[in-house]
């Protein structure tokens, strides 16, 4: 039974998923990046080589659709090539999609959670 006074889930307009690499493993990342590029319909984002943003370590983001994440998130299970992934949904709360509604596949990494914003 629902409790009456729980808020609605927020809708779900896309997925990001984060793919940490370092100096040693970028030859990973470049792999697995090519693979999704050719495989998947998604928007790769930039190289960062460095933090930013809540990110812990350098990163590229893979950004995609609510209907690309049935077939897209367990290939990059089995797939990510030993690095770690951070997977979240993109709601109106940028703070609970880090962090309750959030998914690691690998190392669970610290993020920068003072950087994010809830919703109100």
């Amino acid at each position: 039974m629902t409790n009456a006074t729980e808020e609605p889930a927020p809708e779900i307009t896309g997925y990001h998923a984060h793919i940490y690499f370092d100096s040693e493993t970028e030859p990973a990342a470049q792999a697995l990046r090519t693979e999704i590029e050719t495989q998947f319909d998604v928007v790769m984002g930039r190289w960062h080589h460095k933090p930013v943003g809540p990110h812990p370590k350098w990163m590229y983001q893979v950004a995609f659709e609510t209907d690309v994440f049935a077939t897209f998130t367990p290939w990059l299970a089995l797939n990510r090539r030993g690095l770690t992934v951070f997977l979240h949904p993109s709601t109106s709360d940028s703070l609970a999609d880090h962090t309750d509604f959030a998914m690691w596949m690998g190392e669970i990494l610290d993020l920068n959670l003072d950087v994010l914003t809830k919703s109100p």
